[in-house]
């Protein structure tokens, strides 16, 4: 394998405590692969080396694993999920998408609906858009707030939003010291690539589904929307949750670069193997002797 190929994580993990300027970040890098058959095996491999420490974080039981995925509409996030987690046993694992707020979730604040479906330990949780549409989404749509029916004093202006970050970064605190570890990925796609996804989308009947008139009309508000996540990714990247920015316009690289962040973060987990107490050895023991007589 060539080191000009190799992945290092660190390239894409956003600074904690710097202002980001998405602007500065590419949404596309120089292939972590040779070809697409190329691309093929190092994907497999990766896959490979997450099932593994899969097994040993499911046995381990001391820790629980959120993944969460945003971006704007078309960045790949769906594909990144199916074909990363491809090789995942499904018991230890669950997705998540979290689109609008049910009426029910709108009578409660609004880090509940997302709250009940935190993984449990051994687990890896999977959230295909998360708390975070409600420092992204409502805030280049305000009028949205009408709907969770807050108290008036809750304000609309700068503060609310800080307020909003500071919540987020709170719960992250409490996950952590709890034994959840995060790890958030956000999607970089260009606005011309957008364009051409969106385009394809139309011409394959196949992928006609995936494409509204409420995609294009989202479309008209991509400065907003940079803004805000640029708020975003400032105001809740941290070392303990910490953020990378994955370039999207190629998808395989996007992949590739996800799973071996994945697996990375599993590694420094440094998890003992589970060994076997002599009470649970002897009664193994008696289990083998009866099988044995059978």
């Amino acid at each position: 394998m060539s080191k000009n190929l190799e992945i290092d994580p660190e390239e894409f993990r956003v600074p904690p405590g710097r202002k980001v300027r998405l602007r500065q970040w590419p949404t596309q890098v120089k292939p972590f692969y040779a070809s697409d058959e190329d691309y093929e095996e190092r994907l497999e491999r990766h896959i490979k080396e997450l099932e593994s420490m899969q097994d040993r974080f499911y046995a381990f039981n001391r820790y629980a694993l959120l993944l969460i995925f945003q971006a704007t509409d078309a960045a790949g996030k769906d594909s990144a999920i199916k074909h990363v987690m491809s090789g995942v046993n499904p018991q230890g694992c669950q997705v998540f998408s979290f689109k609008q707020p049910s009426a029910a979730e709108l009578e409660h604040d609004f880090l509940w609906r997302t709250t009940r479906s935190l993984p449990e330990r051994g687990h890896i949780g999977i959230f295909n858009r998360s708390y975070y549409e409600e420092v992204l989404v409502t805030r280049v749509h305000p009028e949205l707030l009408g709907a969770q029916g807050l108290p008036e004093e809750s304000g609309r202006d700068e503060e609310f939003w800080e307020h909003r970050f500071t919540s987020i970064a709170d719960l992250e605190k409490h996950l952590y010291r709890n034994g959840t570890r995060i790890i958030k990925f956000y999607l970089h796609l260009s606005k011309e690539e957008q364009r051409k996804r969106f385009l394809r989308r139309i011409e394959e009947p196949e992928k006609n589904w995936k494409f509204s008139m409420a995609d294009l009309k989202e479309r008209e508000y991509w400065k907003e929307y940079i803004k805000a996540y640029e708020a975003c990714l400032s105001a809740t990247n941290s070392d303990r949750a910490p953020w990378y920015a994955i370039p999207a316009d190629d998808k395989k690289n996007a992949r590739l670069i996800i799973s071996r962040v994945i697996v990375d973060a599993l590694k420094d987990l440094k998890m003992k193997p589970v060994k076997t107490t002599p009470q649970r050895r002897q009664e193994l023991r008696a289990i083998q002797k009866l099988l044995s007589k059978e």
